[in-house]
C-alpha cells in the first residue's frame, strides 16, 4: 500500500478529556476510508488535526511524506488537503460563484480573473449547481449549501478530501445522488476520508473502515466485517444489544 496519509500515535486532549488517544492509521492513494464511531468518539477532532484546525499534543501526521502536524491550515490546504465541515460553512452574503472563487485563491496555483470565473463555473457544474452561480449562498437549500461547500473544497485541487458527515440529513433520493457524486470523485483520482453515520453510504463507498470509540481505534478492516464485530455493535448500541 502506498500511503498518501500516515497518522502515528496522534493525541489531542481538551483539559481532562482525551478526544484522540494514540490513534494511528494510513490512507492509500485512491482509497475511500470510512472513519466511523458513535457521537463524541473523536472523529471530527481527528479531521481537525489532519486539516490543521487543531494541532496534535503528541504523535505525527505525514502527508506525501511531509510532517504536517504542526503546520497552519492554509499551508496544509496548499499541500493538497481539502475538507467540508459537519456544520456547513459557506459565505452566506456571497454568490455561489464568489464562494468557489474564494477557494481558488488558496490552491497551490491560485486562479484569478476570467480564469477563476471559468473554473468556478466548471466546479459548480461538477456538483450540480451550474444554474445557481449568481444566487447568494443564503438562498440555497441545505443540500445545495453542502454541494457549494464541496465545490469550494474541490477548488483547492486537493489530493485528499475530508468529508465530515457530508451525506447527513439527506432524503433517500438526495442520498443516492450524493453517494454517486462521492464515488465519481474517487473515479477522478481523489483520496477520501469519509466521516459518516449513514451506514448505507459506508457500505457502498468505503474500501475500509476505522471505528473509533472514546478517542481510540477499536476496529479496522472491510466495512461489512467491521460493522459486525461485537465491540463495534456494543459501542453503537450498548452492552444489552451487543
Amino acid at each position: 500500500m502506498t500511503a498518501l496519509l500516515e497518522v502515528t500515535a496522534a493525541r489531542k486532549a481538551f483539559g481532562g478529556l482525551v478526544a484522540v488517544n494514540d490513534l494511528g492509521f494510513a490512507v492509500a492513494r485512491g482509497e475511500i476510508l470510512g472513519l466511523i464511531g458513535p457521537n463524541g468518539s473523536g472523529k471530527t477532532t481527528m479531521l481537525n488535526l489532519i486539516s490543521g484546525a487543531l494541532r496534535c499534543d503528541a504523535g505525527d501526521i505525514r502527508f506525501k511524506g511531509h510532517a504536517i502536524g504542526r503546520l497552519p491550515s492554509h499551508r496544509i490546504a496548499r499541500l493538497g488537503i481539502g475538507r467540508t465541515f459537519q456544520l456547513v460553512r459557506v459565505l452566506t452574503a456571497m454568490t455561489c460563484r464568489e464562494n468557489v472563487i474564494a477557494g481558488l485563491a488558496f490552491r497551490r496555483s491560485p486562479l484569478w480573473g476570467a480564469a477563476a470565473v471559468e473554473h468556478a463555473g466548471a466546479l459548480l457544474a461538477r456538483v450540480g449547481l451550474e444554474d445557481k452561480a449568481r444566487l447568494t449562498a443564503d438562498q440555497l437549500t441545505y443540500i445545495d449549501q453542502k454541494r457549494l461547500e464541496l465545490a469550494r473544497a474541490l477548488a483547492l485541487e486537493p489530493d485528499l478530501l475530508l468529508l465530515d458527515e457530508w451525506l447527513a440529513g439527506l432524503n433517500p433520493s438526495e442520498l443516492n445522488a450524493g453517494i454517486a457524486l462521492v464515488r465519481s470523485l474517487r473515479a477522478d483520482g481523489l483520496t477520501i476520508i469519509l466521516v459518516e453515520h449513514v451506514m448505507d453510504a459506508i457500505r457502498s463507498l468505503c474500501n475500509r473502515c476505522i471505528v473509533m470509540n472514546a478517542g481510540r481505534k477499536i476496529a479496522e478492516g472491510p466495512a461489512a466485517g467491521v460493522l459486525a464485530e461485537r465491540e463495534v455493535v456494543r459501542a453503537y448500541l450498548g452492552e444489552a444489544d451487543a
